[in-house]
């Protein structure tokens, strides 16, 4: 389908490309503007429904740039202005070119594809359950940010965390740790963070000298509850990059338009959902079932079957039904 997709946009290309709009439009705007905004929409394919020429905004018109909105990952306002109107004159040579890429991309890709798998599309902030071929469900995410970026995975899910802990990493150690101890010393037990030795017995934070890295030669471990940065589900799956998918105690970033915000693991809204649908043929855990066990003893749900999961970085791709999708190279 992105292979099509990029040949469509090639040609595209080759008649002409389409209007850039000076300036945002929206209801009760008429004039040049909202030809030309009819014009670039039917070049792409956003009008669903016949619309026709003119130059006065109506329902079909907003319709239209709603759909534009939903290809491209933005909030569906119907109104041309901000971040839509950037989207709108991005000329079309450079989204033949995403698509050209990710076609290449995708056809190196050696990943068993089965009945059921997990794809996280990292440039969209997103991740799609498939099964049968078709898109399940779709979750928003975040990801890496520029300095701690997502990499491209392709493993199994193997298991459901509940009630995780989490395990520092080294480098948040080295780089936040460290510096936020040297300025408030009660900082690891606000955030129920135990400093563990070698043989795992507990250390006193006042022992260490935070002043050094010695801190990194300890194993920094938050215990599993409301506060937890994994949230109350992981969802394990081995690889060399030690990341995985996770909820998180910081709700607030999925309403963001820019969800670049991880140390290179993903934040699944609706995590549970997820979780239950990897989960189906394991047992009885439905939302219900495993939201019943948050908050109580860490416990390790393992798949009947594991999961086929891949981290891909497209900003341009076509899903099966022929629709073009978008997002920003933020890397």
């Amino acid at each position: 389908a992105t292979a099509k997709a990029s040949e469509r946009y090639a040609r595209i290309v080759d008649a002409g490309g389409w209007p850039t709009l000076p300036g945002a439009v929206g209801p009760g705007s008429t004039g040049k503007g909202v030809a030309a905004l009819r014009k670039r929409l039917q070049v792409e394919g956003d009008t669903l429904e016949a619309v026709a020429a003119g130059e006065t905004w109506d329902d079909q018109l907003a319709a239209a740039v709603k759909h534009f909105q939903a290809r491209n990952g933005l909030k569906q306002t119907g109104v041309v202005s901000g971040a839509t109107l950037r989207a709108i004159n991005v000329p079309a040579r450079v989204r033949f070119k995403q698509l050209a890429s990710s076609s290449q991309r995708l056809a190196g890709i050696n990943f068993p594809f089965g009945d059921r798998y997990v794809v996280v599309n990292i440039p969209s902030a997103a991740v799609e359950t498939i099964e049968n071929g078709r898109i399940v469900r779709r979750y928003v995410a975040v990801v890496g940010d520029v300095d701690h970026q997502s990499p491209e995975v392709e493993t199994k899910i193997s298991a459901v965390n509940l009630n995780p802990t989490w395990t520092v990493p080294t480098s948040i150690i080295k780089n936040e740790i460290i510096p936020k101890m040297r300025r408030d010393p009660g900082y690891l037990t606000r955030a129920k963070i135990r400093i563990l030795d070698g043989r795992g017995a507990q250390i006193d934070p006042a022992s260490v000298d935070w002043s050094t890295e010695r801190a990194v030669n300890y194993t920094l471990r938050q215990d599993s509850g409301v506060g937890n940065s994994l949230g109350s589900i992981r969802i394990q799956m081995n690889n060399k990059h030690a990341v995985y998918m996770h909820d998180t105690p910081s709700k607030g970033y999925f309403g963001r338009d820019y969800r670049f915000l991880s140390h290179g693991c993903v934040r699944v809204q609706g995590v549970y959902d997820l979780a239950a649908w990897l989960l189906e043929g394991s047992g009885n855990w439905d939302r219900t079932a495993l939201m019943a066990r948050i908050g109580k003893d860490r416990e390790d749900l393992r798949l009947a079957r594991p999961v086929p999961v891949i981290w891909v970085y497209m900003t341009g791709w076509a899903s099966a039904d022929g629709t073009v999708h978008f997002a920003d190279d933020v890397y």
